[in-house]
């Protein structure tokens, strides 16, 4: 099956267009080389009411099974997509950042300090990558074919419906 995904670029230069936003359209092109249809993509600044609002839209109206983030996931005073994202989800996936900052660790030293959140909102999976496009990379695809088998289940009736699906 073909999953609809959305990619929100958070970054306040991106949003006054003072800066091409290149992770965006990196982790589009990834999303869609794993089978995804790109659905959806856009810019906000690094507002937590903006964020949020963004994220309930995608996934209460649009109704899109994955929503990939990238940007603010850092230590500024500006970098609050996690807590933006953790405002809307209502069940967390620990799983999904933790593989992701293993991956960053490996690679470098200072993959410990993404603080990227990942969790469900009804049937969306939402999940905050880093905003440099190399390292967006990076975490994205360390889950990627997982993050497959998770929409298979988040979609499916039951949870017993792909036990045996890969």
């Amino acid at each position: 099956m073909k999953y609809k995904a959305a990619v929100l670029t958070v970054s306040d230069k991106c949003s006054r267009g003072e800066r091409v936003d290149t992770s965006g359209p990196a982790l589009c092109a990834m999303l869609e080389q794993a089978g995804f249809e790109l659905a959806w993509t856009g810019v906000v600044p690094d507002e937590r009411d903006q964020i949020g609002a963004a994220l309930v839209r995608l996934a209460d109206e649009e109704r899109i099974p994955l929503v990939v983030t990238t940007g603010g996931t850092g230590f500024s005073q500006r970098d609050i997509t996690p807590e933006a994202t953790l405002d809307v989800v209502e069940r967390l996936t620990p799983g999904i950042p933790e593989a992701m900052r293993l991956a960053s660790l490996r690679v470098t030293p200072r993959g410990c300090l993404s603080r990227g959140a990942a969790g469900i909102r009804g049937k969306t999976l939402i999940v905050n990558v880093p905003g440099s496009e190399k390292a967006a990379k990076e975490n994205l695809g360390a889950v990627l074919e997982a993050l497959l088998h998770g929409m298979d289940m988040l979609v499916s009736e039951g949870s017993t419906d792909h036990a045996h699906h890969h």
